[in-house]
């Protein structure tokens, strides 16, 4: 059994950093902290006071220490983990970009008043729940232990527990119209034939791409021309994380060589006279084959020097 650590330490970047930022945002209200009032979604006051922080802020609390609060965050760590390590394993910036499109749609859903909500963090937990179901739509999943179902069943399931528990259903039902119009727009649509509109942009990738190569061109001159081994060091540093965290692919990286690569053919041969066919073996290792010699030349398709592709 592993210990609250190893567990921290084995969770994606992007799930553990939201889960974690939602627990610390309740836990400083706990500890008053701040007002809720602060970081709460009012449109009147982003626009006439700019306090655009409110845009992003409502996002990370999920209420006070309660049951449904214990709840969304281990919808969090158990979906969201889920979907980071299963169908959004080494696309990182798509699971990122998944957050941001939902976080703006419900922000224009809640321009309208009576969609409104001072805090859209369940909401976004919602719609992670709802891209989770249908992606795992036959995954046997037991509520409380008492009913089993199908994957495809729990945002509804959820939003029962919600009605059972007196909480509102509007952040539920908002959070899956969002997850269902960013899995129709990604996988349903373009199944269709239509076309793929909800690409992820260049820009969600800071990662890997914007600032990995600004820094790395920043200190090019001092570290290739003064310390090349403090440079050889810095990339492959670079790479090792980039891999370990599966932000995308990794830029200059040294290839493999592929021990079958350079080789024509391999396959079963046959004589033009209908003899039995043999089994090649492994591809030779030599830069050139010798040539065959004349013996039993009758019904041999060919002979010569053979040529690796690579031409060593």
């Amino acid at each position: 059994m592993s210990t609250p650590a190893e567990y921290y330490r084995s969770l994606p970047p992007v799930s553990k950093f939201y889960g974690v930022a939602c627990l610390m945002t309740t836990s400083a209200y706990y500890l008053q902290l701040y007002n809720p009032y602060n970081i709460a979604l009012f449109y009147g006051l982003v626009l006439k006071r700019f306090q655009v922080w409110r845009l992003i802020t409502n996002f990370f609390f999920l209420g006070q220490f309660s049951f449904p609060f214990a709840f969304r965050l281990l919808m969090i760590a158990r979906y969201g983990v889920s979907l980071e390590r299963g169908p959004f394993d080494k696309r990182t910036a798509d699971y990122v970009w998944m957050f941001v499109f939902g976080a703006l749609s419900l922000l224009v859903m809640a321009a309208v008043p009576y969609l409104w909500s001072p805090f859209m963090g369940g909401s976004l937990v919602f719609m992670l729940v709802y891209v989770w179901s249908r992606e795992f739509p036959n995954a046997r999943i037991s509520i409380y232990g008492l009913v089993s179902m199908k994957g495809f069943y729990l945002p509804y399931v959820m939003l029962a527990v919600d009605l059972l528990l007196g909480n509102p259903l509007k952040p539920g039902i908002l959070g899956m119209v969002v997850g269902h119009l960013y899995y129709f727009l990604t996988v349903l649509h373009p199944l269709a034939g239509g076309k793929f509109i909800l690409k992820t942009p260049l820009w969600v990738y800071p990662f890997y791409c914007f600032y990995f190569i600004l820094a790395t061109h920043a200190l090019n001159f001092y570290l290739k021309t003064l310390k090349p081994r403090s440079y050889d060091f810095l990339l492959l540093f670079c790479h090792k994380l980039v891999s370990f965290w599966g932000k995308g692919t990794q830029m200059n990286t040294p290839v493999q060589r592929d021990p079958s690569a350079g080789v024509a053919f391999r396959g079963r041969s046959y004589r033009l006279n209908g003899t039995r066919p043999s089994t090649t073996g492994q591809a030779e290792t030599g830069s050139h084959a010798q040539a065959q010699q004349p013996n039993q030349a009758d019904g041999v398709a060919f002979r010569g020097r053979s040529h690796r592709l690579n031409g060593r």
